[in-house]
């Protein structure tokens, strides 16, 4: 009896914590058929990320006279569960781990986010451009949850072309690697 109370307590403890890590997690949202992996993926990390999108005020090619905020890049920080900064996403697109690997997407698709307000949900292929680590194996990102960062909806002129605008953004990255 002595025995089985011990890892009845030893059960509850590991499935409490295993409740208090994913309570601070972010939730797993259901995504567009669109945006789905292959069934040969499976899902490695859940990754939260907050920086900016920044756009250039540029002439329009098709139409003369014309301006628009064309999207430039992301700068991004990446975080684990627990708000520690584990790497970086910037331009390319890359997602690089303190660790040294870094991966390169390539869009896949698109989907409209929920809100009006933020960035598109992503599909991204992804290959490793960096020595081995946490992100090596990664074959697909899915960006969701997203908040924000949409170019402005005025203030593109001939007047200010060539600048930049920096809009803050906040998404989940999921990362998939192969089975």
């Amino acid at each position: 009896m002595r025995k089985s109370i011990g890892v009845m307590a030893v059960m509850l403890a590991l499935h409490l914590s295993g409740c208090a890590a994913t309570s601070s997690s972010p939730a797993l949202v259901r995504v567009p058929d669109k945006l789905a992996v292959g069934a040969n993926e499976t899902l490695r990390m859940v990754v939260p990320a907050k920086g900016v999108q920044i756009y250039e005020c540029r002439a329009r090619k098709e139409q003369p006279g014309a301006y628009e905020w064309a999207f430039v890049a992301p700068e991004a920080d990446l975080f684990d569960s627990r708000g520690n900064r584990i790497g970086r996403h910037y331009g390319g697109p890359h997602w690089e781990a303190n660790d040294g690997s870094r991966i390169l997407g390539a869009l896949k698709e698109r989907a409209d986010a929920p809100g009006t307000s933020a960035t598109p949900w992503l599909l991204l292929t992804a290959k490793s451009v960096g020595p081995h680590g946490a992100f090596s194996r990664i074959t697909s990102i899915q960006r969701v949850n997203t908040a924000g960062g949409i170019a402005p909806a005025a203030g593109c002129s001939a007047e200010n072309a060539g600048i930049n605008a920096r809009i803050a953004y906040t998404t989940d990255y999921y990362f998939f690697g192969a089975l």
